[in-house]
């Protein structure tokens, strides 16, 4: 029998001494990858490398890196799916290609882990209009002495990348055991630009083994919840097997999540922590959520560090918002009907009154579905989602329109204030990190014609000498009426003399940068004011925490 330490040492000491370098798990939050919520693949954090190989760490690296996957939160609880999970991955740029690959994957797993070589059999990609079938892995993996089954699949099978812009793709090579897909090799010899698949200027490698799925394979469980990561919580819930599942793995998920700086919320990371939470506690009312995040803690120690305090604070906060509101959905039923004009409880309702649930007090649309049920009602379920998505879809539209129209420098007094508080966010970062000191940087601000909201790292609350000397600060540049000036820079250099910003793939190599006298100096789209003068009066409102690590300002312009 092998426990998850035990493989996972293995893997990392066996590319160890194939002369990887064994790098540090990327967070779950992705730093520079805006295109997804949650790191989804251990090769996320490495993209950049791919395309310039010169900047890479080593030439071949290996990880243990945790991952949070959702677009299968529906099939959680089956033998396989699960959100939070481990890949075991080894990584290649530029240095060795598809026969070193094919090699290590197939030692490892026959010699290290000592698979019957009959389980065991592959796939390869076998060409479309896209790419090309991929001979070249077909012929090297029929040298393999024992590996006697080998397939062609199409491109969704045998073809991976991240779809986005400039991320690196290719055709891929898969292993099963026991008819389990367990490591997919992907050769990344394609960069996706323009909607397109271009051959790359280099070549790279990429793999992925899931540590739980594994597990489960070589010890002969039928399912990942029998492998010593998460029967341990699934054996403590009383409920039945599916829920069990279930509750285990979205407590996981939330506990991994919220150790990375994300708190429940009703949008983005926030949001699916919050419905992992509220979705674990209607599949069994009995569960302690506070007592199963103890359990996980004990599962990882040694292998992973967690602010153990704050994520309980966390989940039990969740939980009494969570509870308060089940305690009073009758009320906001009511409310609701009355408001439509009616005066008894409806046995079928539309998607408007799960989506208000969802904005108003954060519900989940399967919870909001789940209350109908236990009230006998009759759920249109279908309808419901669609007249949900359709609202939810036109908020996130509007949210949008807003957020672009408040920077289109128009001539309206709304516009114009938020213009003046998007400069004074500029003061005030340069502020903070005058008074904290350079480790501040801007984690999100979110500005309207009424005021600033202003997130920024910082493992500490504020005392009320440092919030008023970086008050005094800002009014004093305000005061001094400096001159807002704009240059077009490339990136590198932008990079090297001292402007602020992060340095990502979304700017292209000519950069903006917008200066407030000598005092600030960012990366930004803009606009601004002309001189700082015209500001106004700058008060901080409330300094508060944010998420872990993470401080939030409110302030207003008088």
């Amino acid at each position: 029998m092998m426990d998850s330490k035990e493989l996972r040492q293995k893997f990392l000491e066996f590319f160890e001494e194939k002369e990887h370098k064994i790098l540090p798990a990327a967070s779950l939050i992705p730093k520079d990858d805006h295109s997804v919520l949650f790191t989804t693949a251990g090769m996320q954090q490495f993209k950049k490398y791919y395309a310039d190989p010169s900047v890479a760490p080593a030439v071949k690296v290996a990880t243990c890196q945790p991952c949070v996957r959702t677009s299968d939160i529906d099939e959680v609880g089956d033998e396989t799916h699960l959100t939070f999970f481990e890949m075991l991955g080894n990584f290649s740029f530029n240095d060795y290609f598809k026969k070193e690959t094919i090699e290590l994957a197939w030692e490892f797993l026959t010699e290290v882990l000592k698979v019957d070589k009959s389980r065991i059999h592959a796939t390869y990609f076998e060409g479309n209009e896209i790419a090309p079938a991929d001979e070249e892995s077909f012929t090297i993996l029929k040298t393999i002495d024992g590996l006697e089954k080998i397939e062609p699949q199409g491109f969704e099978d045998n073809f991976w990348s991240l779809g986005t812009e400039n991320s690196p793709g290719g055709p891929t090579v898969e292993f099963y055991i026991d008819g389990i897909e367990i490591w997919n090799l992907v050769f990344n010899e394609y960069v996706f630009k323009n909607g397109k698949y271009e051959k790359s200027k280099f070549r790279g490698v990429d793999t992925g083994m899931g540590l739980e799925r594994m597990l489960a394979v070589i010890n002969n469980f039928d399912n990942v919840y029998k492998t010593d990561l998460l029967a341990p919580i699934v054996t403590s819930i009383d409920a039945d097997d599916k829920n069990k599942r279930i509750i285990a793995d979205h407590i996981k998920t939330a506990v991994f999540i919220i150790n990375d700086g994300v708190v429940p919320a009703n949008k983005d990371q926030g949001y699916i922590v919050r419905r992992l939470i509220r979705r674990a506690m209607v599949k069994s009312k009995d569960v302690d959520l506070i007592k199963l995040a103890e359990d996980v803690f004990e599962l990882y120690d040694g292998v992973y560090k967690f602010d153990r305090e704050t994520i309980k604070s966390e989940i039990d906060k969740e939980i009494s918002k969570f509870n308060n509101g089940l305690n009073k959905f009758d009320e906001y039923y009511s409310r609701y009907l009355s408001k439509q004009g009616q005066d008894h409880i409806a046995p079928v309702i539309g998607g408007k009154f799960a989506f208000d649930m969802f904005q108003s007090y954060g519900f989940p649309l399967e919870v909001t579905l789940d209350e109908f049920r236990k009230r006998n009602m009759l759920v249109n379920e279908p309808a419901i989602k669609q007249d949900f998505n359709q609202l939810l879809k036109a908020h996130q539209e509007q949210s949008r329109t807003a957020s672009a129209g408040m920077f289109k420098g128009g001539l309206t007094t709304q516009s114009e204030q938020a213009t003046k508080y998007h400069t004074a966010t500029h003061l005030l970062l340069a502020a903070l990190r005058q008074v904290l000191g350079p480790d501040v940087h801007q984690k999100g601000s979110n500005i309207t014609y009424e005021r600033l909201r202003f997130d920024f790292s910082w493992p500490e609350k504020m005392t009320d000498e440092q919030i008023k000397k970086v008050e005094d600060l800002v009014n004093e540049k305000i005061e001094a009426d400096l001159q807002v000036s704009m240059s077009e820079m490339k990136l590198e250099d932008a990079r090297n003399c001292g402007v602020v910003g992060e340095f990502n793939e979304k700017y292209g190599d000519i950069v903006k940068v917008y200066a407030v006298g000598d005092f600030s100096k960012e990366l930004c789209g803009g606009p601004h004011v002309e001189t700082t003068g015209s500001l106004g009066h700058f008060k901080i409102q409330k300094e508060e925490s944010s998420s872990a690590g993470i401080r939030r300002i409110k302030a207003v312009l008088e």
